[in-house]
């Protein structure tokens, strides 16, 4: 896949407090469980190590990898996050902010530089939160609000993921199930972006939404089979891309074109789409892939280009002050959320 590369406008100046506080406000958790494990804290404010930078964070996100780590899903999880109790006790991948303090050996950002990114470590759902400068973090565009480019990181790198792994490109076709996600929303952007001819699935509710991102046909499902109607139609895709991992290889075989592929987010029923993928790997006439994103400094880069370049934006549905991250947890587990959800981290609940 390719997409281009927009030279970013410079420093913003940014005022911020010369002395920092010893403490911060936090969402915590000591135990996995449902959302009602999440509570508000005060905790000591993490200080930089050599490379790192310290970022206020003005906004965050609850995305499915806070969720998984939370539960934690699937079991294997808590090889990653702990076995007996979560290792990670403030959640948040996702970020925007400002760069209050940095480590020895920065070189990448400055004090007052607004970023955003993904925080692999966690760490985005408290006020204060520290990062490599190495890793996806980049600077957010000079006409854009933190809001605005909290949501843009994982859903656009996962997308970007699944795009690359699937070798689409101008002139081909993609369908995209599950249109109306987080990665859903970014695929749609970033296929149009190379030149694809774009097919978008989703529900009755997002049409609207769906349509405003440019696909070239919009289905939706809760009025029609696509699946078996585009089957009967004699439809087909060099790739289908189920976003939301709804569907499965074996209901849309039909609907991938020979040498074309079938991208799953998911693992899929009884985890079938990693063996899938294996057993597709060289002869077979339609290949299954899971692709595993890698979330770098370049990526961040790329799609803070498109945003500057009005290619690219995060669709945001509801954002919640951080004291209410309980509930902003039970409406992303209920699967109907539209692209992303923010957490304002800089507020709190009146009252």
């Amino acid at each position: 896949m390719s997409l281009r590369l927009l030279p970013m406008s410079g420093r913003v100046n940014v005022m911020v407090t010369t002395t920092l506080p010893t403490s911060m406000t936090a969402v915590v958790h000591d135990r996995y469980g449902d959302p009602d494990v999440l509570r508000i804290d005060e905790v000591a404010r993490p200080s930089p190590t050599e490379g790192q930078v310290l970022v206020e964070v003005h906004m965050g996100t609850v995305n499915r990898t806070d969720c998984g780590f939370r539960l934690p899903r699937p079991w294997f999880v808590r090889f990653f996050s702990g076995l007996l109790r979560p290792k990670y006790r403030i959640l948040g991948t996702e970020f925007a902010g400002v760069v209050v303090d940095k480590g020895a050996g920065v070189t990448k950002f400055e004090i007052g530089d607004r970023v955003f990114g993904v925080n692999e470590r966690f760490g985005a759902h408290a006020r204060y939160m520290c990062i490599s400068q190495d890793v996806s973090i980049g600077r957010i565009p000079a006409d854009r609000t933190f809001a605005e480019m909290a949501g843009v990181t994982d859903g656009g790198t996962i997308a970007m993921a699944c795009l690359d792994w699937s070798g689409l490109a101008a002139g081909q076709r993609i369908l995209i199930y599950g249109a109306s996600g987080a990665i859903g929303t970014s695929a749609v952007q970033l296929a149009k972006h190379i030149g694809a001819h774009v097919t978008a699935v989703c529900n009755t509710a997002n049409v609207g939404v769906v349509t405003a991102l440019g696909p070239d046909v919009v289905i939706d499902y809760t009025t029609t089979d696509f699946i078996a109607d585009l089957t009967a139609s004699g439809e087909t895709y060099d790739v289908v891309l189920d976003a939301v991992g709804k569907s499965s290889f074996r209901r849309c075989r039909a609907l991938v074109r020979k040498g074309g592929r079938y991208v799953s987010t998911d693992l899929g029923f009884m985890w079938q789409n990693p063996f899938l993928s294996l057993a597709t790997l060289k002869f077979a006439p339609k290949q299954v892939q899971m692709p595993i994103p890698k979330y770098t400094h370049d990526k961040v880069e790329t799609l803070a280009g498109l945003v500057a370049a009005g290619d690219f934006r995060a669709v945001v549905d509801r954002t919640y002050p951080l004291d209410q991250i309980v509930d902003a947890t039970r409406y992303v587990e209920t699967q109907q959320k539209v692209g992303n959800v923010l957490i304002d981290v800089m507020s709190t609940t009146p009252g």
